[in-house]
């Protein structure tokens, strides 16, 4: 009698216990692959500090660029990026203004704005060629980071998980984020930290008539200000080859940037186009 009590109350135990598991285990199960893609794009939105990022203005990056040719460093500058958000812009206009500025006296930079783009130096500006623009903008549209913070209510964009792997030894959530123009990037997320860790895009390759495989990785994540999470490592591959780093020293938000960062001077020459 005793023995049947026994058995009895660990059955009832093991019962209480899997209705438990449930609770958990049925809602992953009953998800389709788009309601898990969200949900994982909505908690790295969290992980990156949420509505602090969304209202973040500004941002300033500070430390050294390598760039790269078959695998060899090719390159080494110090580099300060800066960045504004222009909020609400024109349908397929995109919403930020970057200047890129190489050299301790940042007097040689990259210039990207809505009104279009320009190489400046001290023998004036050039504007840059319409197939660099055109990989900026993709490259911008499609940068999970640009994405959280200007792109998560736009129409037509979806989202769909591929699941979970391990990466680099790192337990990830896969999830393909395609807008309406059918642009599609992959994104590795952390499951542990649900930071994006790594994200994979093709882009067409007009010279060979086929894809470039573009990889960028993000590591070494810190509280850059207001608790907004930011990576100071930035890595950028094309088809298995490194083409870029960037190690951040330093990384400000919210700096109340003016505009004259964003705007070339009146009195600099405008060079012709590139032929």
């Amino acid at each position: 009698m005793t023995q049947r009590a026994g058995i009895s109350r660990t059955l009832t135990q093991l019962v209480r216990l899997l209705v438990a598991l449930s609770v958990f285990i049925l809602p992953a199960w009953s998800e389709t692959a788009a309601e898990r893609g969200k949900r994982a794009v909505d908690a790295a939105l969290q992980a990156v500090g949420g509505d602090r990022f969304l209202q973040m203005q500004d941002r300033v990056e500070g430390g050294r660029a390598y760039s790269f040719y078959r695998e060899q460093i090719s390159g080494l500058s110090i580099a300060k990026i800066y960045t504004r958000y222009l909020g609400a812009l024109a349908p397929g206009t995109l919403n930020i203004r970057e200047r890129e500025t190489f050299g301790k006296d940042e007097s040689n930079y990259l210039l990207f704005t809505d009104l279009g783009a320009w190489e400046a130096t001290y023998r004036g500006a050039r504007p840059l060629d319409q197939e660099r623009i055109k990989n900026y903008r993709e490259s911008t549209l499609l940068n999970i980071f640009y994405i959280l913070r200007e792109r998560l209510g736009e129409p037509g964009l979806m989202f769909y998980s591929q699941g979970s792997d391990i990466v680099e030894n790192v337990p990830v959530e896969i999830v393909d984020i395609t807008d309406a123009d059918g642009r599609t990037v992959t994104v590795y997320f952390s499951r542990f930290s649900k930071l994006p860790l790594r994200q994979v895009f093709k882009r067409r390759n007009t010279t060979y008539k086929d894809f470039d495989r573009e990889v960028t990785a993000f590591s070494k994540y810190r509280d850059s200000g207001n608790g907004i999470m930011w990576p100071w490592d930035i890595r950028r591959e094309r088809n298995g080859e490194k083409i870029f780093e960037m190690y951040s020293d330093s990384v400000e938000i919210n700096r109340d940037l003016k505009d004259n960062l964003f705007t070339l001077p009146g009195n600099l020459k405008i060079l012709p186009p590139p032929k």
